[in-house]
């Protein structure tokens, strides 16, 4: 069988898709988009902003005078894709632990930025002792799904006094949600077992499972939000010679005393076809060189599957022969192999 039939497309335009919350699939570090495929072209890429602070909102003890009371100061945050500032909020009501038997003495209440953009205290359960675990006496409080903890206050006395700073607990990843921590890695696509999924982000870590809107029944981490472009494709009118960039592997040897040493590499190799113009200057495929784009090539033009996908850049070296078609010798630099999707 040839490829005769064959056709090759690349990516000649972007819809914009509007800030919306990505899917957790399940393992708090994976979280996906409704789309197959997000563009990597300059101007439009992703744009990926998780729920949490960006800058400012130091939590400091009450400079009033009055007992229980904190400070906190100006900031900005991330509330559901929205850069969010929030004005600075002097002498918060901080609530002792009270009841219990024997008296509880200890309890812990997070700082937290609620759906609305406003500084609001969530108080956790008293106990007689600190606990780790959300929800459980003692210790921090489930934490709405929209809302953002950016601080803890740890007591461990019913009577009423100052909050001291020692009580005061801001560590990013345990007691602060930052929109830029974890780290992740924009997936332009998501293929498994030759089946494309949907694009998306994954976490260096998995999201802290902090937030619950039924008081742990069902918890989660953060909201993660994207907007993105996605592609669209057109066929280059006419081609030929497709080769996808793949891994290509080596082995290297070294003799040695009684016998041989070896080790084998892998690289990348770029992606090619040839593309045959009009007059080479206007042809509207020329204006993408230098681009990072999405490819596929179908071996049969007819059937929406089998067909090779590729990301990247696409080089452009055209000849303009006297007596022959003008064409272009195109090659794809990818950063990762191309892809089969067979359904």
């Amino acid at each position: 069988m040839n490829a005769e039939n064959a056709k090759i497309q690349y990516e000649s335009g972007q819809n914009a898709v509007a800030m919306a919350a990505l899917t957790d699939q399940g393992d708090h570090k994976d979280f996906r988009s409704a789309d197959s495929l997000w563009s990597k072209r300059a101007g439009y890429t992703p744009n990926v902003k998780p729920n949490g602070l960006a800058t400012g909102g130091a939590v400091v003890p009450g400079v009033s005078g009055t007992s229980d009371k904190i400070d906190v100061a100006a900031l900005t945050c991330y509330l559901a894709g929205v850069l969010t500032s929030v004005n600075a909020s002097a002498d918060v009501s901080v609530t002792r632990p009270t009841g219990g038997s024997p008296a509880n003495t200890h309890n812990k209440t997070s700082v937290t930025i609620n759906a609305a953009g406003v500084i609001t205290l969530v108080k956790g359960e008293d106990g007689t002792a600190f606990s780790d675990e959300r929800g459980a006496a003692g210790g921090p409080p489930w934490i709405p799904t929209t809302s953002i903890e950016i601080a803890q206050i740890w007591l461990s006395a019913a009577d009423s006094a100052d909050i001291t700073a020692d009580e005061i607990k801001q560590v990013v990843g345990a007691q602060q949600e930052r929109y830029d921590y974890p780290t992740w890695e924009v997936k332009y696509s998501n293929v498994a077992n030759r089946v494309l999924g949907y694009a998306g982000v994954l976490f260096a870590s998995a999201l802290p499972l902090i937030h619950s809107d039924d008081t742990g029944t069902t918890k989660a981490g953060k909201k993660v939000y994207a907007s993105y472009y996605e592609p669209e494709f057109t066929d280059v009118p006419i081609s030929s010679d497709f080769v996808p960039p793949e891994n290509t592997h080596s082995v290297s040897s070294k003799q040695v005393y009684g016998g041989t040493l070896g080790s084998s590499s892998s690289s990348l190799g770029q992606g090619s076809f040839t593309a045959y113009l009009n007059d080479g200057i206007s042809d509207g495929f020329i204006d993408m060189r230098d681009e990072e784009l999405w490819f596929k090539f179908f071996q049969n033009r007819n059937n929406s599957t089998p067909y090779i996908i590729a990301q990247g850049k696409l080089g452009i070296g055209r000849t303009f022969p006297a007596n022959d078609q003008i064409t272009a010798s195109c090659t794809i630099s990818a950063e990762v192999s191309a892809q089969d999707i067979v359904g």
